[in-house]
């Protein structure tokens, strides 16, 4: 039995190192310690990711794929394999696992540990830090940095300090200390935006954010976001790691070869996209009252707009609706690159049951029979007449004699 604090810290953030072009590496010997880049290869490809050589010469994630070219024209450019990736992620949480089953995944390659438990028969933090990175490397052939605080948010602030392969504790006492040095931007929630409004205010450090007032923050960023910063700056996460075995949204998005600025079109594109969320949704049983919209504007800024609906709904044509109505309040005019549609998973099917009970006109049985046709013949077998006059190019195109491959 190891003898541990009970004041070490136990929250871990495992966050794996450029992680598609990793597995990308992995998989051919002969690109490991090349510049490697994983995006779309089209003419206006977005970079999903860089490996370490390629973040040398500037390029970063959400870079457009030209720019990266012109970065490094030298550096091996592939689209990405989701089905790879997602092999070795379930890998690596299936290993995160075997320490603790406090784990929650943020996306395909981080997750917060609580390790509290573990530590009586494992050692600190750090040992276990230690172990489940030569874990990951001897048996998924990649490498992890690692945070370890008394928190999630300065766990997560860790690893990225951590970066690359490699590990780091801020022991208690000396969270304080540390955090107040970084730049304000290092804040979970801190966006370009953010960043700005406060850098006006001569606000650069996280330090100089704590400085100030609760009062006098709230009075910049507004009651919620700026009690959230205050709180961060000082440390103030008592949030647990809640194990997240069930997926918490839903959502699709194009990418279109020109920029739309045709509201009707992106209307269409709005209802397509939405049918495929709805689809999701009735086939996991589950509901929604939250749905958003994501555009990608011709300069590449990241637009989100949010609405919550009265009640909880599986029907794709409510949620296109929502989402329509969210498109309104964003300025297309100079284009649009990517329209996404999401939606929150709220509750299961006794949620539906009482929106299709009492809510609207009765489409449920109809969208559950066109999720079947779909399933079927594919996701272009069924448009609804509006969306095939407006763009041709989406009607269901002949099925050859073999059928038609479907990818899930």
């Amino acid at each position: 039995m190891t003898t541990v604090s009970k004041d070490s810290p136990s929250i871990l953030h495992v966050d794996l190192d450029a992680f598609f072009a990793s597995v990308e590496q992995r998989e051919n010997p002969e690109i490991r310690g090349l510049p490697v880049v994983v995006g779309g290869l089209g003419g206006r490809g977005v970079v999903a990711a860089a490996s370490y050589e390629a973040r040398k010469f500037g390029i970063r994630s959400a870079m457009s794929m030209a720019q990266a070219k012109q970065a490094c024209p030298t550096a091996i450019f592939l689209a990405p394999r989701f089905d790879l990736y997602s092999e070795a992620s379930h890998a690596v949480m299936e290993i995160l696992g075997g320490f603790t089953p406090l784990v929650e995944p943020l996306s395909m390659d981080e997750a917060f540990l609580d390790v509290s438990g573990a530590r009586r028969t494992l050692g600190d933090g750090l040992e276990i830090g230690q172990l489940l990175r030569a874990r990951i490397t001897a048996a998924v052939g990649l490498t992890a940095s690692v945070g370890i605080a008394t928190s999630k948010s300065l766990a997560k602030i860790a690893s990225e300090d951590a970066k690359p392969d490699g590990i780091l504790v801020i022991e208690p006492g000396h969270e304080i200390e540390y955090l107040h040095a970084l730049g304000v931007e290092r804040l979970w929630g801190v966006g370009p935006v953010t960043r700005e409004q406060l850098t006006k205010l001569g606000i650069i450090t996280i330090g100089d954010l704590a400085s100030r007032s609760l009062d006098e923050t709230i009075s910049v960023l507004g009651l919620s976001q700026g009690n959230h910063l205050y709180r961060l700056a000082w440390n103030q996460d008592d949030r647990e790691v809640v194990p997240n075995n069930s997926q918490k949204s839903i959502s699709h998005e194009e990418t279109f070869s020109v920029d739309i600025s045709d509201r009707k079109l992106l209307e269409g594109k709005i209802r397509r996209l939405s049918d495929r969320v709805g689809e999701r949704l009735r086939s996991q049983e589950a509901a929604t009252r939250t749905i958003t919209l994501k555009i990608r504007s011709h300069d590449f800024r990241t637009i989100t707009r949010s609405r919550t609906l009265d009640q909880t709904t599986d029907r794709s044509f409510e949620i296109a609706q929502a989402a329509q109505r969210l498109l309104k309040t964003v300025d297309i005019g100079g284009g649009v690159r990517l329209i996404g549609v999401g939606a929150q998973i709220a509750v299961s099917d006794q949620g539906i049951q009482e929106s299709l009970a009492f809510d609207g006109p009765p489409r449920g049985h109809l969208e559950v029979t066109l999720d079947a046709v779909r399933d079927r013949f594919g996701p272009g077998a069924v448009v609804s007449a509006r969306d095939a006059v407006d763009s041709p190019d989406q009607a269901p195109k002949k099925r050859t004699k073999g059928g038609s491959k479907k990818t899930r």
